[in-house]
């Protein structure tokens, strides 16, 4: 039985024992006076600066971020405060920061947009995304929706070495802001002028600082080889490699020598080969000569044998003939 009302307790409509105990104690103290309400405005709303913010870091806080010119800032301002004034009945410090007074400031919590309310519980940080109505801030309190939100980034938490960082960047542009302003209008100085004053002295500041970094460099770190090897070392090592570039450079020569004294061998080569082949093609053409001359020779003595065998064939019939004859002698004697 008791699952239901509760359940109707923690909705975001239904109000709360704690709630209906502020609004009855409102009720019986009444609306306060004029300078009562001067101070308790004083004393409830606190203005926030670059030098109290860490107040925010302990307990819990609602921090509004507004500008005067801002319409929306105006229409809630009144909101604001009865939220403030019931702020130690909510046991919830309430704060504003004024961002044309404290650029710094809203650059740590990197405010885009105006108004921007946050909620603060122990150094952790979420935005308040709600309207700015005195309901809506009390009911974000007592009914702890902030646990649903999201808190926010480390690294974007004002409190974050990055956030102090754009803190500053942003109180420099307030002071560039304010300078501008007092060339302008104090002293007369036409807007382009003071432009270009601001680019003179960015170049000048930039080239200073990079010639005063170098001289830092070089006094505190000096060079060091490589390694960490000793200055004997390099100038050892140095002559090392010139000992070995002269080598090198004589070797070269060397090469140098050897491949003129092998063009020198080839052309000479060259010439033996010429030579050769001038003594082969004597050796031919001689060869040429005698072969000729043995082929004459040859053709010669063919024609003496041709006209030697008729003379042979002479003499042959002459021996038989005779040799005839004595048989045909022999033969008459014996008869």
């Amino acid at each position: 039985m008791a699952g239901p009302s509760a359940k109707e307790a923690r909705r975001p409509g239904a109000p709360s024992f704690l709630a209906a105990a502020v609004a009855v104690t409102m009720a019986m103290v009444g609306p306060p006076s004029t300078a009562a309400a001067g101070q308790e405005e004083s004393s409830r709303v606190r203005a926030m600066t670059s030098s109290n913010w860490t107040l925010v870091l302990e307990g819990e806080w609602m921090l509004k971020f507004y500008a005067p010119w801002c319409p929306a800032c105006l229409q809630t301002e009144s909101e604001w405060e009865t939220f403030a004034q019931n702020g130690e009945i909510l046991d919830v410090s309430v704060g504003k920061v004024d961002v044309t007074q404290e650029p710094g400031l809203s650059g740590r919590f990197f405010v885009t947009t105006l108004p921007t309310i946050f909620h603060a519980k122990d150094g952790i940080f979420r935005r308040y995304r709600g309207p700015g109505i005195f309901k809506d801030l009390q009911d974000y309190i007592l009914e702890k929706k902030w646990k649903a939100v999201e808190p926010v980034a480390g690294w974007k938490s004002p409190s974050s070495i990055t956030m102090s960082g754009m803190a500053g960047l942003f109180s420099l542009s307030g002071w560039i802001r304010q300078l501008h302003n007092y060339f302008t209008g104090t002293l007369g100085i036409p807007i382009w002028g003071s432009y270009f004053i601001f680019v003179i002295a960015t170049l000048m500041i930039g080239l200073i600082l990079g010639l005063i970094l170098v001289l830092l460099a070089d006094c505190f770190c000096p060079p060091k080889p490589r390694d960490g090897i000793d200055q004997s070392e390099l100038i050892e090592k140095e002559k090392e490699a010139l000992i070995v570039e002269d080598l090198g450079i004589s070797e070269g020569k060397k090469d140098l020598s050897d491949e003129e004294e092998e063009k020198d061998d080839l052309s000479e080569g060259e010439d033996d080969k010429e030579d050769v082949s001038e003594r082969e093609e004597e050796r031919s053409n001689s060869n040429d000569e005698t072969s000729e001359d043995d082929s004459a020779v040859d053709e010669g003595s063919a024609t003496e044998d041709a006209g030697n065998i008729p003379d042979q064939q002479l003499t042959d019939v002459e021996a038989e003939s005779s040799v005839r004859q004595r048989k045909s002698h022999v033969a008459d004697g014996e008869q």
